[in-house]
């Protein structure tokens, strides 16, 4: 659903998106610069934004782009980072963020954004939209700068549940395919599951399972299984979706934030380690300015909850108003792409592949 109920506040025709104002690290104020940037760039989106209304007034007033397109849903309560999943399932029903959920789950709006406590959102998540029918685990898929011509790869999960069975991979095989294929326009995407080492025989007893789940498949679900990959594949062009289970990825995601600011921090020394290399820095100010853009984790801000009756668009706590704008952009584009529906369709279909398979393998006998 596109258009709000009460048009009067976010502009008729809008694609509307939710956004829970509170519990990112940076305060409201970074989240109100952040969707104004948005709105500046995009007259085709309307935000509901949650929190207190008295602070959300203030801060929305001195936007000029957000003017008649931010209503305000008032929510005094807020998840803060420490809370628990499970103490904010109970006793979260007046916070921003169970406010910005419900906006989805009753049509007023096609995705939800947060910066909020990632535990919480996922449990809310599941609470208030529940999960797609036949999905075991909802999992978070996450962009990784790459080598490919769209820029970055997928990766999922990338910490909404440390545990997974080779059924699980497989639904996140078959959910990444139906991200990268709306996300990213990519028609037949190339699914790589993350191991050890790329030999078959390598890595535990569930992702040998999961590789051969997945093989299986790959021609009925219209993707390309490349296999086993290895960690260094995370920013190769080897693929396009890396599964894993959720422990794994999410060390992996936290281990390049560290290394993508380190080698930032290591540029900055050695271009002041003398005057020559300060006038090397000068001479070379466009290209460093094109790679700083190239890996500058804010611009590829965004985890999506991928298995639920509603798309969830989880954004960095530490995102400034640039990474903000980033995750309501991935919003707008997954709302344009009508991407909960598609997701619904595919998981839906995948059920009946084990079953129809025998009975297309005969037909496929008969026709050769």
């Amino acid at each position: 659903m596109t258009v709000l109920k009460d048009q009067s506040q976010a502009g008729a025709g809008r694609t509307i998106i939710s956004v829970d104002a509170m519990g990112g690290d940076r305060g409201p104020a970074a989240v109100v610069a952040g969707i104004s940037l948005s709105a500046k760039k995009n007259p085709e989106i309307g935000f509901i934004l949650h929190g207190p209304r008295a602070e959300l007034t203030k801060l929305v007033s001195k936007r000029k782009h957000l003017a008649g397109r931010c209503e305000i849903r008032d929510a005094r309560d807020v998840v803060s980072m420490q809370d628990k999943p499970a103490q904010v399932m109970r006793t979260g029903k007046n916070t921003s963020m169970w406010s910005a959920l419900d906006s989805v789950r009753n049509g007023e709006a096609t995705v939800c954004v947060s910066c909020g406590n990632t535990g919480a959102l996922m449990a809310l998540s599941i609470l208030r939209l529940r999960k797609l029918s036949g999905i075991y685990r909802p999992a978070i898929a996450v962009m990784w700068p790459s080598r490919n011509p769209q820029g970055f790869n997928i990766m999922l999960d990338g910490g909404a549940d440390i545990r997974a069975d080779a059924k699980d991979l497989m639904q996140y095989a078959l959910m990444g395919t139906s991200y990268a294929r709306n996300g990213f326009g990519l028609e037949r995407p190339r699914i790589g599951l993350l191991n050890v080492g790329t030999e078959e025989h390598k890595g535990r007893a569930e992702l040998k399972e999961a590789h051969d789940l997945i093989a299986a498949n790959a021609r009925r679900a219209d993707f390309e299984f490349v296999g086993f990959v290895e960690g260094r594949e995370l920013p190769d062009d080897a693929c396009d979706v890396i599964v894993t289970d959720g422990f794994t990825g999410n060390v992996a995601l936290k281990t390049g934030e560290g290394i993508a600011s380190l080698i930032s921090d290591l540029l900055k020394e050695a271009f002041k380690y003398s005057p020559l290399s300060r006038l090397a820095s000068v001479l070379a100010y466009t290209s460093l300015q094109r790679l700083k853009k190239r890996i500058d984790p804010r611009r590829a801000n965004g985890g999506v909850f991928l298995g639920l009756n509603g798309t969830v668009v989880k954004s960095h706590g530490a995102a400034d108003a640039t990474g903000i704008s980033s995750a309501v952009k991935l919003a707008f584009e997954l709302a344009q792409s009508g991407f909960s529906e598609k997701l619904a369709a595919r998981v839906a279909s995948a059920a009946l592949l084990d079953q129809d398979e025998p009975s297309e393998a005969t037909s496929d006998g008969e026709n050769q």
